[in-house]
């Protein structure tokens, strides 16, 4: 959510995860400013960004979340693939198992004239918050078109699952 020029107009994001007890967390973030400020099941998003020219998609990934959460997550990143999004950007997804506090989230911010033709621009958090969501949670919170990702995570610990179980 960058206001950094692409040439590809494609995005790329980290899907935080997290084990609990009661299962599998992901981290997301509801997006800031007016025109969001009241939805919110169907509204939360994987923090994400354009990708710059001079980057490579996983880069950007690192570099989005870091600029939307204020955080640097530590963790392997695990390729979620790609999935064209309703309005036709294709967003790359990387999932990462570790875990913040997501109180402390700090966003960057963008601009936007606001109320609309007032001719005032005001500057608005690109996340305005942050919050870990069991997946069954996550699905009904999650953009539509992204919600494809949190399938293909349940599937990545599966199988990291049945391979941990495999006696050697």
């Amino acid at each position: 959510m960058s206001a950094r020029r692409s040439s590809n107009q494609q995005s790329a994001g980290l899907l935080l995860f997290r084990q609990r007890p009661g299962g599998t967390e992901v981290l997301l973030g509801h997006p800031g400013g007016p025109i969001w400020s009241k939805k919110d099941e169907g509204a939360w998003t994987i923090p994400k960004g354009l990708i710059a020219a001079d980057e490579t998609p996983l880069a950007a990934a690192r570099r989005e979340f870091a600029e939307e959460t204020g955080y640097r997550p530590q963790g392997k990143a695990v390729s979620l693939g790609e999935a064209r999004q309703p309005g036709g950007k294709v967003v790359h997804v990387w999932a990462v198992e570790d875990d913040w506090d997501a109180s402390e989230l700090r966003s960057n911010s963008f601009e936007m004239e606001w109320p609309p033709k007032s001719g005032r621009r005001q500057p608005f958090p690109e996340l305005d918050r942050a919050a870990w969501f069991t997946l069954g949670e996550a699905h009904v919170r999650i953009l539509t078109g992204q919600a494809r990702f949190l399938d293909r995570l349940e599937k990545v610990i599966g199988n990291r699952r049945r391979l941990e179980r495999t006696p050697p």
